[in-house]
This record gives C-alpha cells, structure tokens and sequence, in this order.
C-alpha cells in the first residue's frame, strides 16, 4: 500500500505533464470567449506551423439592435498567437479585446474588415476597406514580444490611388507617394515620392495595444 502511494503521485506529475505538453490551440482559450478564426505559419523560424487564434467574447449584453434594427453581436475581439514545438504549442503573446466587433457600424461606409496574414515569419493585421483602401501593421518576434516594425496604408478612390503611405519602425524613416496625375484612371498613376525621418523611443508591443482603432500612424 505505501508503495503505490509513493508512485501514485509520480504517475499524476507525468500526466499532468503530458497533457500540458501536448496542447491544442482550444486549450488556450479563455473562459467566456470562443474561436473566431484560426491561421498557420511559421512566425519564429523554426519550419514549424505555428498558430493565430482570433478569439471573440460572448458576453450577452453586448447583442444589441442596429440602427436597422437588426440584431448583432458588438463583443470585441482579440488574439493569442501559439508556438508550435514538437509536442504541442506554448504561448508566444496575446490580447484579449485589441479589435472591435465585425459588426461594428461604418456610418455612411461599410466597416473595415479584418484579417490575419503569416508570410515571411511575421504576423501582418490587415484591415480592408475596399476601394476605399487599406491599412496593415506588420509585427516580428523580437526581445520575447510580438512588437510593431511596420506600417502601410493607401488612399484610394475606386481603383485610383491617391496616396501610399510606409514606415519602417526600425530603420526610423518614412515613405509618402502622392499621386500627381489628376486624370488617372487607374494603373496610370504618377506618384511623388518624400522621405523623412520619424522619432519612437520604444517599440509598440502588441500585448500592450488597448485598440487598434486608436493607433493612430499619423503621429509619425
């Protein structure tokens, strides 16, 4: 009897182990939120799938009736990025409630949509507003947090470009090209190009971002 005592622990440590071990990206999923999508790529230049998980809350009280008395869902939304090793994934970052609902109201716009994009092992956050343009924020893995390197964005009308707007967090300069050809049609725009130099002390984190709506890019 003492003797499968004294195992018995032992045997619950290894399982416990296991378990933990050999996570799944639900696993990581806090209570009150549930899945909203899910992305794979390599983040950490490892050759290994890595995870993105887009999670929403689903706390009741925020199922309201629109302005065309629809009911929707305006529970925010946020992210949890997952390293994949050889027994499972562990925990690289996240954020809880960083972007708002997909159902919120665009006013005379639709609002802008969402998506999540891994290439080059680093984590883009896209926002598209149709012919109306985009903005995307290019996070990379560095000093243990996700942290903002870059910024893009265009200004568009229809399938004309107006502006074009880049920043390198790193290298601390930033690109503007301004269509000049008042005629363009599309794919026949002249851009002017500046160059200047920003100034940022420390870079953004990603786990440190209240609301992507609020970054505002035009402080730099």
């Amino acid at each position: 009897m003492t003797k499968v005592l004294k195992i018995l622990p032992f045997f619950i440590l290894i399982t416990l182990g296991c378990k933990a071990q050999n996570s799944e990206p639900s696993d990581f999923i806090p209570d009150n939120y549930v899945e909203f999508e899910k992305y794979f790529g390599d983040l950490n230049k490892d050759g290994l799938e890595d995870c993105v998980l887009i999670i929403k809350k689903t706390d009741t009280t925020n199922i309201v009736m629109n302005r065309f008395d629809k009911k929707v869902d305006r529970n925010r939304r946020g992210i949890i990025v997952l390293f994949k090793n050889e027994n499972g994934y562990q925990l690289a970052d996240k954020n809880y409630n960083c972007f708002s609902s997909e159902n919120e109201d665009g006013g005379v716009y639709f609002a802008p949509e969402l998506w999540i994009e891994i290439r080059n092992e680093k984590l883009y956050v896209h926002y598209g507003h149709g012919r109306y343009g985009y903005w995307e924020y290019t996070f990379q893995f560095q000093n243990s947090n996700f942290e903002l390197i870059g910024y893009d964005s265009s200004s568009n009308r229809g399938p004309v470009t107006n502006t074009e707007t880049s920043i390198n967090f790193l290298t601390k300069r930033k690109l503007i090209k301004k269509n000049t050809n008042e005629n363009a049609e599309g794919g026949d725009e002249v851009f002017e190009e500046t160059w200047s130099n920003i100034e940022i002390k420390n870079l953004i984190k990603l786990s440190e971002i209240k609301d992507f709506d609020e970054l505002d890019m035009y402080n730099y």
